[in-house]
């Protein structure tokens, strides 16, 4: 197993192992096991009989894995959680955790081109197997539909400025790299560079990952395979993650708002919200970790059936 703490030091560590609540024997999925922080520390919550299940679609993430009988290990995206639980013969788990921020280590290795700070192709492929990079989208969506994304994913305040600089840059010029975008686009900045790149490169690879209707197709199933009793942890990392997670556990879906039957009925919804607020890193761990400094925690349980 790689060291973790090189890959990836895993976020709220011990908010997470406590808000789960491990029993001992229970079973536990990890969705994105990374650099295996998480992972580890629940294991060593487990005895004999309790089991760990973690997803990671990026094959790196398969190198750090350590040798236990009781962990099993899916190389998919964790919006299939239902799917391969059902093909490991599982029904049912005790609590889920979702750390939905992405690893230092795909944020450091320079060809995965997830990072501002380096030059390569504009890839940011969670999953390698995928087949559209952030420079394919770039390269052939419309302005209009480049205009929604930087608006929406990235909150990008000149956003339909930015999609008709695009549409018009690439007629004349390759956007395949980080450093032929950035130039290209730099016109068209607004404010601190640094942030305004950040949230841009966010919006792509957000489209790239299809990351917020996978982490809705998460949650969804999630109250389905949870015990009753059973813990949802998440950690997020930006506002769009945050509000998804807090309207899933608060309502039940992500209208925003508590959704009635046919008869006016308000619909129960089947989780019960542990954290009012959401956990945030402690002063020392933002210093030691500053990619921690914007995550947030929220906690979930599934209602007994009394209490639905």
């Amino acid at each position: 197993m790689q060291d973790e703490g090189i890959y990836h030091v895993p976020v709220l560590l011990q908010e997470v192992i406590e808000g789960l609540q491990i029993i001992p024997s229970g079973i536990y999925v990890d969705c994105t096991f990374g650099g295996g922080g998480h992972s580890k520390k629940i294991l060593e919550e487990l005895n004999e009989q309790g089991k760990l299940i973690v997803f990671d679609q990026d094959e790196d993430a398969k190198k750090n894995l350590q040798s236990d009988e009781r962990l099993i290990f899916v190389p998919h995206n964790f919006r299939h959680l239902q799917r391969f639980l059902r093909f490991h013969k599982i029904v049912k788990v005790n609590g889920i955790l979702a750390d939905l921020g992405v690893s230092s280590h795909q944020i450091n290795v320079a060809s995965r081109g997830f990072s501002t700070r380096f030059d390569a192709e504009m890839d940011m492929r969670m999953n390698q197997n995928e087949k559209n990079k952030a420079a394919d989208i770039l390269a052939k969506y419309s302005e209009e539909k480049l205009h929604k994304i930087f608006e929406k994913f990235g909150e990008v305040t000149n956003s339909k400025t930015l999609a008709k600089a695009i549409v018009e840059i690439r007629k004349t010029q390759s956007l395949n790299t980080i450093n032929e975008f950035k130039n290209a686009i730099y016109p068209v900045v607004k404010g601190n560079p640094e942030k305004y790149f950040a949230q841009v490169f966010q919006a792509l690879r957000i489209e790239v990952n299809d990351e917020l209707n996978a982490l809705k197709e998460l949650l969804q199933q999630s109250v389905e395979v949870l015990e009753e009793g059973g813990r949802m942890v998440v950690i997020t990392f930006h506002s769009l993650e945050d509000r998804i997670v807090k309207n899933f556990f608060r309502y039940g879906n992500f209208e925003e708002e508590q959704l009635n039957d046919l008869y006016g009925k308000s619909r129960s919804n089947e989780l019960k919200i542990i954290t009012k607020k959401p956990i945030i890193p402690s002063v020392r761990e933002t210093k030691n970790n500053p990619r921690s400094r914007s995550s947030k925690l929220r906690i979930a349980e599934k209602r007994k059936v009394s209490e639905v």
